[in-house]
């Protein structure tokens, strides 16, 4: 039998008696954390068994972990990160090492609480009208040495026995609005994108998972990636990633239509997973209704993507923190 076509979260520190019933049913096929489910090691790690436990099987879950603005575990329990961007502009000449290391340790402290996923690496490009919202979240302006430092951060989780999700596909970079609030849009020509935005994500098509980009590229769609056949064709095709694609969280503003809509668009694109946010029970209901069960071809990659789950390799944390000091010269990281 299939997976449920859905990632989705849980309301807070641990799962209600409903939300346990509902995901027994619905079988989602992962699920991911933010901060409200996060209190101290011993209740994440907890929630997490609760939530395979209502499933009966070993569901991935999965967290964004990024560094910065966005990074769900913080201190004083967890590891303090600078924006990726601010981070890479510290290590200079040693970012792809520097990047290796951080992710290495990020996954070693979403490991010891059975975390699995990481919602990293994030290798849009940096353009002249990049948002706020994204621009230090971003690793470069080049094609070739984002795809560098993405490959140096996939491999720091792979390593730790955590998978990496590639987004946001095929690129949010080009954009100067926030898609949680707006529906972006990016008029470059479809010969430029694949020069540009999309040379990272082809480079890093090997990876088990992705995140699609609720962002229209009128050269190819009016409609957004997440619901555009015609992109998540250039995904499959031009950038050749044949992860397991699950859509950004279908709750943003940037998608129009009522949760059920917007889960069967995305599935009807090409999506393999709907990805369901900060919803009532209610919503999150009619959206693993609407999904329902994955496809077959969902199926095989969602099965691919749980074979490369590896043990962690043995590291010494202690040495890894002394050689990420040394690249950096000293200059803090958090």
């Amino acid at each position: 039998m299939s997976f449920g076509a859905t990632i989705l979260d849980a309301d807070g520190l641990r799962l209600s008696k409903d939300e346990a019933a509902f995901f027994r049913e619905a079988d989602p096929f992962g699920f991911i954390l933010f901060a409200r489910n996060i209190a101290t090691a011993d209740q994440v790690y907890g929630l997490c068994s609760q939530l395979r436990e209502a499933v009966g099987r070993e569901a991935p879950i999965t967290i964004d972990q990024e560094g910065g603005r966005v990074q769900r575990l913080r201190g004083p329990n967890w590891t303090e990160w600078a924006a990726p961007l601010d981070f890479i502009q510290i290590a200079g000449d040693e970012a792809e090492r520097a990047m290796y290391l951080r992710y290495r340790h990020i996954a070693h402290e979403l490991k010891a609480l059975t975390i699995d996923s990481n919602c990293a690496p994030m290798v849009d490009l940096i353009v002249k009208d990049t948002h706020e919202f994204l621009r230090n979240r971003c690793y470069g302006t080049s094609p070739g040495d984002v795809a560098a430092l993405g490959r140096a951060a996939a491999d720091g989780m792979l390593d730790g026995g955590v998978l990496p999700v590639l987004k946001h596909i095929p690129g949010h970079g080009r954009t100067d609005l926030d898609s949680h609030f707006d529906l972006p849009r990016v008029d470059t020509e479809l010969d430029e994108l694949k020069e540009t935005d999309f040379v990272p994500f082809r480079a890093l098509n090997d990876l088990p998972m992705g995140m699609t980009a609720h962002v229209v590229y009128s050269d190819i769609d009016d409609a957004p990636a997440t619901l555009s056949r015609d992109m998540m064709g250039l995904v499959r095709e031009d950038i050749g990633f044949d992860g397991l694609i699950m859509t950004d969280d279908i709750g943003m503003k940037a998608l129009s239509g009522t949760i059920p809509q917007i889960a069967r668009g995305a599935l009807d694109a090409g999506c393999d997973v709907i990805l369901h946010c900060n919803a009532p029970l209610a919503d999150r209901i009619a959206c693993a209704n609407a999904a329902g069960q994955m496809s077959e071809a969902a199926q095989t990659r969602a099965e691919a993507a749980l074979a490369a789950r590896r043990t962690p390799d043995d590291i010494d944390i202690a040495e890894l923190t002394a050689e990420l000091e040394t690249l950096l010269s000293g200059r803090p990281y958090g």
